[in-house]
């Protein structure tokens, strides 16, 4: 897009105001623009040679603005702008140019959208959360909208996110979202990786590094290590990791760069595991979310069909509702005998350490679905190395990896502290709630014995997937656990894995870098 006129859209600012006489002047500096390109294409070229979804169409930036319309006629929190873009586009199509339209139904493929856009309506909180973010970053992206069941979580969720990529900190802007990226790819979250090579453009990144991990600077390249171990077998993390890092002449990363590396690192890693976990779908305006092409006969997506995902939806099922009936009464029934064992009697130290290896070696049992090996495309493996590398079992037969005992090295006591000195406050910003014993993280007081009987196997081989192969998820998958529960319940479940995944990782990582530094 030419300079003057991304200045006449004032990157799309204005309609983030609070102030309805603003977004109103925005709007109308918008529709000059818009009309002033149809304008400039007439006379309109006939359907053969019309725009595609696909590669450099002619007036290429038309299509751009136009499909930033249609994600703000779908997604802007303020109703008056969704309103006229979607009057803006009605016009532009009326005057004989083909308009995008969405290619998917919603934030997520998994949870409906009316289920996902009544929250807001209903809850003010989540709305002027909304608004708030999309005052900030001028979107309001599909994570936050599928966040926003939880309100009080989305508004700590976006205060980290802040932090970590916009407030002071020992990396600049453009290196935040190009690690953002790795991490990403690793997990070969498209969508991640499309959001953050928007923002790592538009605050002034060098386009040749998006080529390919190569292409960037060697310091870089170098956490392309850090990056492959954390996100798929955190546990083989050592000191001599850390020490190759630190001690790279001129390439060399400081302690605190460091740091706040392996945040954004975890942070991505984990957020990718929520992103599939939730069925996340493009954003409208990126690759994948939209199309110029008119509605094909069948409804299905390529991808939905190919990853077992164009089938009805459990929770409309009839007799799936019969064989889930009171399922979260059993549930309840569990954790009251559980809780009634709990009183009677006390299991020994010895007993906890058994039922934890047991539960250690029946995790290794389950399988993901399809758990083959998976190829990642190339647009997006260009951003790692070594694709190949992927989650293996903590402890395979015939392999001995210590267990990870918290008491040892524990998040309060040695990582929060660790974190909070060399990259202040992000530390206070983390929340934790458990931890997988697939990633061989042992909790003394926690009694293993009870996953087996809370956890049934299907919300087992959901956990481990999303944990360790996030991007084999399935819409089967999601919808074959806790069938009886609300969606709300089940985005909830996502984000406590999506954090214990980060802090697993994060105290692998700590761990290492305390064991470096003493």
């Amino acid at each position: 897009m030419e300079v003057q006129d991304q200045e006449s859209l004032g990157r799309w600012d204005g309609l983030g105001s609070r102030d309805a006489i603003s977004r109103t002047e925005a709007m109308e500096n918008i529709h000059q623009l818009v009309m002033k390109k149809v304008e400039a294409i007439r006379p309109i070229p006939s359907p053969a040679l019309s725009p595609q979804a696909s590669g450099n169409p002619p007036n290429s930036d038309l299509n751009d603005t136009l499909a930033h319309l249609l994600m703000l006629s779908k997604r802007c929190p303020f109703e008056d702008v969704r309103e006229r873009c979607s009057r803006l586009l009605q016009a532009v199509q009326d005057l004989g140019v083909r308009i995008p339209r969405p290619l998917g139904n919603g934030p997520s493929r998994f949870i409906p959208e009316k289920e996902i856009l009544k929250v807001s309506k209903v809850d003010t909180r989540t709305q002027s959360i909304f608004e708030d973010a999309f005052a900030a970053l001028g979107r309001l992206d599909n994570i936050s909208v599928v966040m926003g069941f939880h309100p009080q979580y989305l508004e700590s969720f976006l205060r980290t996110q802040h932090y970590l990529l916009q407030m002071d900190g020992p990396l600049s802007l453009h290196y935040r979202h190009y690690i953002g990226i790795m991490a990403a790819a690793r997990h070969q979250c498209s969508y991640l990786v499309n959001l953050h090579v928007n923002d790592f453009l538009q605050v002034g990144g060098d386009p040749k590094w998006l080529n390919g991990l190569d292409e960037a600077p060697q310091k870089l390249q170098q956490l392309g290590e850090l990056n492959k171990i954390l996100a798929h077998r955190p546990w083989l993390l050592t000191k001599e990791h850390i020490e190759r890092l630190l001690k790279a002449e001129e390439h060399s990363w400081s302690l605190a760069e460091l740091i706040h590396a392996v945040v954004l690192l975890t942070h991505y890693h984990s957020l990718a595991s929520f992103t599939f976990g939730c069925g996340i779908t493009p954003e409208i305006h990126c690759d994948g979310g939209h199309t110029f092409r008119p509605p094909s006969l069948s409804q299905y997506c390529v991808c939905d069909i190919a990853n077992g995902n164009g089938h009805a939806n459990h929770h409309d099922d009839q007799l799936g509702n019969q064989e889930m009936c009171g399922e979260v009464e059993v549930l309840m029934e569990r954790m009251k005998q559980l809780q009634e064992c709990r009183d009677d009697e006390e299991a020994s130290q010895e007993e906890m350490a058994t039922r934890f290896e047991r539960e250690k070696t029946e995790s290794m049992l389950v399988v993901t679905a399809e758990d083959d090996e998976c190829a990642p495309s190339r647009d997006i493996s260009r951003h790692f190395e070594d694709p190949s590398y992927g989650y293996k079992d903590f402890s395979r037969r015939g392999e001995h990896v210590p267990t990870f005992r918290v008491q040892d090295y524990s998040w309060e006591d040695h990582g929060f502290s660790l974190v909070n000195r060399l990259y202040p406050d992000v530390g206070q910003m983390a929340i934790w709630n458990y931890i997988h014993c697939m990633f061989g993280i042992r909790y003394d007081d926690y009694d293993y014995g009870e996953i087996n009987q809370l956890l049934d196997r299907s919300f087992k081989i959901y956990i481990k997937t999303m944990v360790c192969s996030p991007e084999k998820t399935t819409k089967r998958m999601y919808e074959s656990f806790w069938r009886q529960f609300q969606h709300s319940e089940k985005v909830h479940v996502n984000l406590l894995l999506m954090e214990a995944r980060m802090q697993a990782e994060l105290l692998y990582a700590l761990r290492a870098i305390t064991r470096y530094m003493t």
